[in-house]
């Protein structure tokens, strides 16, 4: 395959339309930035449906076009570029426990991505997201999923009917303090999560069998550390260590 040359190359405006979510959705694709995240893809089983690479970068990963570095770099979100980006068709499927994370009005893509990463981490059956999410196939989140995108099942849930087993809200200021694990709450779980601002909703919270929050010294919890830290406390382990 011959180096791509020029900015006007069809293959190149395409990539620059991903960039909005708009086109994603309607594409069903996505973008991935970097060594790292197309590593990620491959070691999930992810084929990539086009691959491009800096010219003279070399031969990793094979197969990928060879496009001038200025060009390729033009092509990314990344303010200092990349080397490699690739395309890659998006993935969807139901609410699945027995541990469900579901986001509600979370607008920042990069804690929709770390909490994609913490649900990874921490071995959540899915992602689902609700209405006013911001997009987890956005480059922002897809940066901030570590590779945990092509891991961890994402859902959208268009009611909370949807959502698998009890429905454990957080809240900043009300219900039982959060105590884990999750076989001792229920067969199956999922945990909700609102904007860091206004929480969750009234009548989402009212949905809920149980409030649950976090004790904390300060005012508050980033949205993404809060969901990692609830994560943590559900799938905890009973300490083995006794006293002497």
């Amino acid at each position: 395959m011959s180096t791509i040359a020029s900015a006007r190359n069809p293959r190149l405006k395409a990539l620059r339309r991903l960039h909005r979510r708009r086109d994603r959705e309607r594409s069903g694709t996505f973008l991935a930035e970097g060594e790292d995240l197309v590593e990620a893809a491959q070691l999930a089983g992810w084929n990539a449906l086009e691959g491009y690479r800096a010219a003279g970068s070399g031969g990793t990963p094979a197969g990928f076009q060879e496009v001038e570095g200025e060009l390729l770099a033009g092509a990314s979100t990344l303010g200092s570029g990349t080397r490699v980006l690739a395309v890659y068709e998006q993935r969807w499927s139901a609410p699945a426990g027995p541990l469900c994370v579901y986001l509600h009005g979370l607008r920042d893509p990069g804690n929709v991505g770390t909490i994609i990463r913490s649900a990874h981490a921490f071995g959540a059956s899915c992602v689902a997201l609700g209405p006013g999410c911001a997009d987890p196939y956005g480059p922002k989140a897809v940066r901030a999923s570590m590779g945990a995108i092509f891991t961890v099942p994402l859902a959208r849930a268009g009611t909370l009917g949807e959502l698998p087993g009890e429905l454990l809200a957080l809240s900043a200021d009300a219900g039982e303090e959060l105590r884990g694990p999750l076989r001792e709450i229920a067969p199956a779980v999922t945990l909700l999560v609102g904007a860091e601002r206004t929480g969750l909703p009234a009548e989402v919270l009212d949905a809920c069998r149980r409030r649950a929050r976090i004790t904390i010294a300060g005012d508050s919890l980033n949205a993404a550390m809060a969901a990692t830290v609830a994560l943590y406390e559900l799938t905890r382990k009973p300490s083995r260590v006794r006293a002497s």
